[in-house]
């Protein structure tokens, strides 16, 4: 059965957020007296659940409620950088060169994603936008890409997502999806690599390789 639904990944797939994830996380890490990360730190054990993370950047355990802290600390940096982040140099063009119908599923507040994704000229693309439906989710995408499909009445095994984590890939697998991983996001290209799932370092790549699934 053919593809023909792509669902893309928003935060360091469309979005070239890398930068701003970073300096918002350390900025997570100094307000309970922990130690900065880089980016290629960031990218090589970022992973969900996010608390996970945490602990073992801050070398201790993060309670429910201190978690709940630090992701909405988190969230106000990020939200104080995003208006000047741009879209990844190619992505435009990767949207284009999908034939097929796309949506967009984020773990970025739903609320806040809307006017994020029209602010970047791209109000009419997608069949769907969906964003995070909570106020602190750091776990798992997988239900709530099943909960996206559902919605769009679309099964599983026509779509491919591309995202730039394993998560999204473990996303995908969980509704019987395709998967293609790109490079330039949150995660170590070694870990995306290591995978087996097909990686891309631009997202014009990464469509080609899903038109190819």
């Amino acid at each position: 059965m053919a593809r023909n639904h792509l669902v893309w990944d928003w935060n360091g797939t469309l979005l070239d957020d890398l930068s701003l994830v970073v300096a918002s996380t350390n900025q997570t890490f100094t307000a309970v007296g922990g130690r900065l990360v880089d980016a290629d730190e960031h990218r090589s054990r970022f992973r969900r659940p996010v608390a996970e993370f945490y602990a073992e950047i801050l070398e201790r355990a993060i309670s429910e409620e201190e978690f709940e802290r630090l992701d909405r600390i988190f969230h106000e940096a990020y939200r104080l950088g995003l208006t000047t982040i741009p879209l990844v140099a190619d992505a435009e063009a990767a949207i284009k060169a999908w034939s097929g119908t796309q949506s967009l599923l984020s773990m970025w507040f739903h609320d806040e994603l809307i006017p994020a994704v029209a602010s970047r000229g791209l109000s009419g693309v997608f069949a769907r936008i969906d964003g995070r439906p909570t106020e602190v989710d750091g776990g798992f995408k997988a239900a709530h890409l099943e909960r996206h499909l559902a919605q769009l009445g679309i099964p599983g095994d026509q779509c491919v997502l591309i995202g730039d984590s394993i998560d999204d890939a473990d996303a995908a697998a969980s509704v019987g999806a395709g998967a293609v991983l790109y490079t330039g996001g949150f995660t170590d290209p070694v870990r995306l690599r290591a995978s087996g799932i097909p990686v891309a370092d631009s997202l014009v790549e990464a469509v080609s390789l899903a038109k190819a699934l």
